[in-house]
């Protein structure tokens, strides 16, 4: 608890010093305008604005893209442990295609699959995908032997071995994949939506950014941030109680 209160208490540190700085001249600049402006313009914007409705369309694309991603993920992951040729056939492609930047993947997809929703979506996927299966096939694989021959022991089928022994062991690693692809996803979606898109945050930073709104464009980026700093915690109390059983979450 000390911890995360010395940790807020430095980010209103840091922001008093940039709302000082700007005040005081200290930094005399058009684009570095006060906190107090920022926040201001995030009020307004918030209540006769766009941005309500601007963010809505960034989560709802983050949302479907991250649930494609991470079922897509756990299905290929326990698929590549329990089914070894289809993890020697496979692998190779996976792992030549993992170290490949999302956003470097755009531009292609732009190509293939246009602008829109679709392509936003599907490179979300992608990103999310990963680290969902990576970490869900080393889980799969890794769950303890005695536990299996116990399960053999007593003659206990697949299906329960799968759904009693293998899942469960999997389910702490698959919450870190699932928690290491929401900050990544997130990222990329608001990436996606900076290099080809009509709206969304990350379309309205840019557009803040042409227009020279400086308040208005580092509202953006405050929201951006919220909207990490909210879904990771969201994450991390809902891992608490599926896996309170595993170990505390830090």
């Amino acid at each position: 608890m000390l911890g995360r209160r010395s940790g807020l208490l430095l980010i209103a540190i840091l922001l008093l010093s940039w709302e000082m700085t700007s005040r005081t001249g200290l930094v005399t600049s058009e684009n570095w305008p006060p906190v107090s402006a920022i926040l201001a313009g995030l009020v307004h914007e918030t209540l006769y604005g766009d941005l309500v409705q601007v963010i809505g369309a960034t989560l709802s694309r983050f949302a479907l893209g991250y649930v494609i991603g991470i079922c897509a993920g756990v299905i290929v992951g326990f698929t590549f442990a329990l089914v070894p040729f289809v993890r020697r056939m496979f692998e190779p492609i996976i792992e030549l295609l993992r170290p490949i930047p999302a956003p470097a993947l755009v531009p292609p997809l732009v190509l293939f699959l246009g602008v829109d929703d679709l392509m936003k979506v599907t490179i979300i996927a992608v990103t999310a995908f990963f680290p969902v299966a990576i970490n869900t096939m080393q889980g799969a694989s890794g769950v303890e032997p005695i536990y299996l021959a116990v399960a053999r022991t007593f003659r206990t089928g697949p299906t329960r071995v799968l759904m009693k022994i293998i899942m469960p062991g999997t389910l702490p690693y698959v919450l870190a994949g699932m928690r290491i692809s929401l900050a990544l996803a997130l990222v990329v979606t608001v990436v996606s939506e900076m290099i080809a898109g009509a709206s969304g945050v990350g379309y309205y930073l840019v557009l803040m950014q042409y227009a020279v709104r400086s308040a208005d464009m580092y509202a953006a980026i405050f929201v951006i941030a919220a909207l990490g700093f909210a879904l990771n915690a969201a994450f991390l109390a809902a891992e608490r109680r599926l896996i309170f059983w595993y170990a505390p979450v830090p």
